[in-house]
């Protein structure tokens, strides 16, 4: 078999960890497997190089911050392969670029274009194993490329999908997917399976496990993921294509998210093309808008309601001040959060949202602001009721079973 393997920060987060995650590389070998690992950049690495940056200007240029933060990895890969080659394995360290990853230009947010396995591949018919720093690439013109948060994961599933790997795993601090956080719910079930769908769903909605890009390319390259932890020997869970076992089960988790912020447009214009104009402003301003409501208008006016991230409330304030004279006011809201219940069941069953709705309401929790898709139901609440909601509804959906 040929096994890509990822390691995060914390898994490789001092020197005894790195010696930690040989161990496991050498005990994959020693089974008769071919080994890739990327690695991210030790714990802390990329915030203390991003301190030096700011200590001359608090906007360095994205270009030269690629250059600098690429260096995180390429530490952690050399220092794997020479803890490898200490124990006695043939190990080589190779950056994005000698890995073959070619990306677009876009600095610190780059996406992966084309990968050429070449060199791995010589390496691993050589019989190494091969460490990859993640996180990183070229552009066509040469430079060094960042991929952005969970770059890492990123590289992991792209070099898995390009070598045709057998499987993937992810390693972090965390040994699988949960029902719910399990610092809030102590009665969380690690899950054996989940799908691709419901994985992107929990990804996007605030779980931290998996970064939803790396799980929507693994989706599109059908690779087999698996999500460990290196710091036991647990199963893990595994992210793959949706069976028809997985629509026996109505929800796979529920999930809590705090970065949210709510803007509220009262008395907006309601004429053809304005609410096209806010939210084009907010998207060339890279503002993700996630929930949008909007009331039926009356006397030629309308409400719009809409959710945007914790951290970019400020900006969304100020953009929406431009359209003063279109509206009678504005509303912002930093004390609330998002609650999702998640899972592909709801496909064939009713009932799903209605329950939530019902324990929500038992709860005395008012829901603001409600979206749905075929396997999910978000509800905007306020955020000191976040945790409560959370537990009612994994308790309601007998996910504590």
């Amino acid at each position: 078999m040929l096994i890509v393997q990822k390691y995060g920060g914390t898994s490789v987060g001092d020197l005894e960890r790195i010696e930690n995650v040989a161990n496991r590389v050498a005990k994959t070998r020693e089974k008769g497997h071919n080994v890739v690992v990327v690695v991210s950049a030790m714990s802390g690495e990329t915030n203390k190089l991003i301190g030096y940056a700011e200590h001359f200007t608090s906007t360095p240029a994205k270009k030269e911050m690629d250059m600098l933060l690429s260096s995180g990895e390429r530490v952690t890969a050399a220092l794997l392969s020479i803890a490898l080659q200490a124990k006695g394995y043939d190990a080589v360290a190779l950056t994005g670029r000698q890995a073959g990853i070619v990306t677009d230009d876009t600095h610190t947010y780059a996406r992966i274009e084309s990968i050429d396995p070449t060199a791995m591949q010589n390496a691993i018919k050589e019989g190494k194993i091969v460490i990859v720093a993640g996180f990183q690439g070229i552009n066509k013109n040469g430079s060094v490329t960042t991929l952005g948060r969970g770059g890492s994961d990123l590289s992991a599933v792209a070099l898995a999908g390009a070598l045709k790997a057998d499987q993937c795993e992810i390693y972090s601090d965390v040994d699988g997917i949960y029902t719910t956080d399990p610092r809030i719910e102590p009665n969380a079930k690690k899950l054996d399976t989940i799908s691709y769908d419901e994985m992107l769903e929990l990804a996007s909605l605030g779980a931290k496990v998996l970064q939803n890009r790396s799980v929507e390319l693994a989706k599109k390259l059908n690779v087999k993921l698996y999500a460990k932890s290196s710091f036991s020997d647990n199963e893990g869970t595994l992210i793959t294509k949706e069976n028809n076992n997985m629509e026996a089960v109505l929800v796979s988790g529920v999930v809590l998210d705090k970065n949210q912020a709510r803007v509220t447009l009262r008395g907006v214009a309601d004429r053809p093309g304005i609410a096209a104009e806010i939210f084009t402003k907010l998207a060339d301003a890279n503002i993700n808008v996630d929930m949008i409501i909007q009331n039926m208008g009356t006397d030629g006016l309308t409400n719009l309601g809409f959710t945007v991230p914790h951290s970019e409330h400020e900006n969304a304030k100020k953009l929406m001040e431009t359209f003063d004279h279109e509206m009678e006011g504005m509303d912002f809201d930093e004390h609330v959060c998002k609650v999702s219940v998640v899972g592909v069941g709801m496909k064939s069953h009713s009932g799903v949202a209605a329950t939530a709705f019902t324990v929500l309401a038992q709860n005395n929790i008012n829901i603001q602001m409600i979206s749905t898709s075929e396997i999910k139901v978000s509800m905007v609440i306020d955020e000191k009721y976040g945790e409560l909601a959370i537990r009612t509804l994994h308790e309601a959906y007998g996910l504590d079973k």
